[in-house]
């Protein structure tokens, strides 16, 4: 029998295009617990590092461009018990944020809303204490909803869209149903759920488990 190339193409094509509806069915995603950390501006990471500092990338993340920094800081709340050691993650933005979870808030004695990364508009404020300097941040605290971040074929295969809302289910030490988790769908994400370390401690789940979307 003779090598047709354009039959092997299409077979391949069928195979990968049933991958896609087998993946969709099973509706499974991996999970990246996020812990609390810190998003800076260049403008601030000079306040609190010194002029012309550069942030320094030790691990990359899950998500393509993104990295955990060697730098630390300390955040300080209303009730002036600091919380030390917390993460800088880079690279900078053009606003500076931090990210807790709502554990951390009754120790920092503030009220952040549940908002989706970088919708810090009427957020909680908090200060951030570094080695050369402190950012008082009027508004800039919040604790991350619950979403989903996936390229734009893994929404097709999943049958979603940037900002789409599903539930998720977590079959974890204790079995869970996360409710109106958001889909962020962008060509350069990878597939995972992000949940704070409240969400996965209360679920019993950890980096890496898989849970399943419950359209």
């Amino acid at each position: 029998m003779a090598y047709d190339a354009s039959l092997v193409a299409e077979i391949v094509n069928r195979v990968m295009a049933q991958c896609g509806a087998d993946t969709n069915q099973n509706g499974t995603v991996p999970v990246g617990v996020s812990n609390r950390h810190i998003h800076l501006s260049q403008q601030d990471v000079e306040t609190l590092f010194g002029k012309g500092y550069q942030l320094t990338p030790c691990k990359d993340l899950s998500q393509p461009g993104q990295y955990a920094c060697k730098e630390v800081l300390t955040i300080v709340g209303p009730a002036m018990r600091p919380i030390e050691g917390v993460r800088v993650l880079g690279p900078v933005r053009s606003s500076s944020q931090v990210e807790i979870s709502r554990t951390d808030s009754f120790t920092l004695k503030v009220k952040p809303p549940v908002r989706e990364s970088g919708d810090i508009a009427g957020s909680a404020p908090i200060t951030i204490i570094g080695p050369k300097g402190v950012v008082s941040l009027k508004e800039g605290c919040i604790i991350a909803n619950r979403h989903i971040h996936m390229s734009e074929e893994e929404g097709k295969a999943f049958g979603l869209k940037d900002g789409d809302y599903v539930n998720v289910e977590a079959n974890g030490e204790r079995r869970t149903t996360f409710y109106d988790v958001q889909v962020r769908v962008h060509k350069a994400f990878r597939l995972e759920m992000h949940i704070d370390t409240d969400d996965a401690n209360a679920a019993g789940i950890g980096n890496g488990a898989k849970v399943k979307i419950i359209k």
